[in-house]
């Protein structure tokens, strides 16, 4: 349990976010503290430097406006409010969205839902926002968690992807299912899901085309792998699972509406949220899509890809240490 607790235990978890999040909490801090400086009450100007703020953080336009709304009805209401305690202002509003936002703990500590076996989450997500090495970062932490997994190339169309997902699965040291570049992705996928139930596994993570020029394309791409996994498992895949680059901001909403109107997605990952100032995105993604956060990456390394927990998060992002004095 020592090595499981090292890796997956809440004060490690903490420690990542705390240094995954170190350029989005310097960033937004340094303006919050600005906003305010010199000022004995919140008022209209520092509502307004506080809007630039989180905008700038890329909590979103609407996003934004509903914390500020809230921010000014509690100032209306409470005439006494002073800069002082607009920090707890801000962390209490931003709790309260993601709060509103759905979420389950299915993956707490990297368990995995009870009720089947096994478990078959289908990845989507545009090239370059790190899908592939999600994937194989989910399958060293789930195997770290004592879990068996199986990998399926169903990326066909890239041989980089395939190659990739083939030297995760080496490092993980689980197996892949895997055919010739330009294969069919849903035989890729079926022959997948046969080999995981004849073996036994417990989860199985499917990679898929990355893709979105043509979202008729990929709509019909992706029913035809659900259609044929459906032949041996009847209710998969259990999770359809977007990734999305946290470090491209708005950019990332715009994929997540376009892939959620393609496909069923039921959970998201957000990645590189280390090395941007922009993981407000987090906020503006709870707050705009009624789709769990399940995963965040905050690192190179497996054990930075996190499962996503709202209050270490919110912890984190107010956690200025040495940023913020006063």
């Amino acid at each position: 349990m020592g090595l499981f607790d090292k890796l997956f235990g809440k004060k490690q978890q903490q420690e990542s976010l705390d240094q995954g999040l170190q350029k989005t909490r310097e960033g937004f801090f340094s303006k919050i503290t600005k906003a305010i400086a010199g000022k004995s009450t919140v008022d209209e100007q520092v509502l307004d430097d506080l809007e630039d703020a989180l905008v700038s953080a890329d909590v979103g336009i609407e996003t934004t406006v509903k914390i500020i709304d809230q921010i000014e009805a509690r100032v209306a209401k409470d005439k006494y409010l002073n800069t002082s305690e607009l920090n707890n202002i801000l962390k209490e509003e931003i709790q309260s969205i993601l709060v509103a936002a759905p979420q389950d703990s299915s993956y707490e500590n990297y368990e995995l839902p009870a009720g089947h076996k096994p478990h078959i989450i289908l990845v989507v997500g545009v090239n370059g926002v790190g899908k592939t090495t999600t994937i194989g970062k989910l399958a060293h932490n789930f195997s770290k968690a004592g879990k068996s997994v199986l990998l399926g190339a169903a990326d066909t169309f890239r041989a980089a992807a395939v190659d990739q997902l083939t030297i995760w699965s080496e490092r993980a040291g689980v197996p892949i299912v895997k055919k010739d570049m330009g294969s069919d992705p849903a035989a890729v996928a079926f022959d997948t899901v046969n080999s995981g139930v004849a073996k036994d596994v417990d989860v199985i993570l499917i990679d898929t085309a990355g893709r979105l020029h043509n979202k008729a394309h990929l709509m019909d791409e992706l029913s035809k792998i659900k259609r044929v996994i459906q032949k041996v498992i009847p209710e998969a895949p259990h999770e359809v699972m977007l990734v999305l680059d946290g470090s491209t901001g708005q950019n990332a909403l715009e994929q997540a509406k376009h892939f959620t109107a393609a496909t069923d997605v039921s959970a998201i990952t957000i990645t590189k949220l280390d090395g941007t100032a922009k993981g407000g995105v987090v906020l503006a993604i709870a707050n705009q899509f009624k789709i769990p956060v399940k995963f965040i990456g905050v690192g190179e390394k497996a054990e930075d890809l996190l499962v996503f927990d709202r209050k270490l998060f919110v912890e984190s992002l107010f956690n200025p240490g040495d940023t913020v004095n006063g």
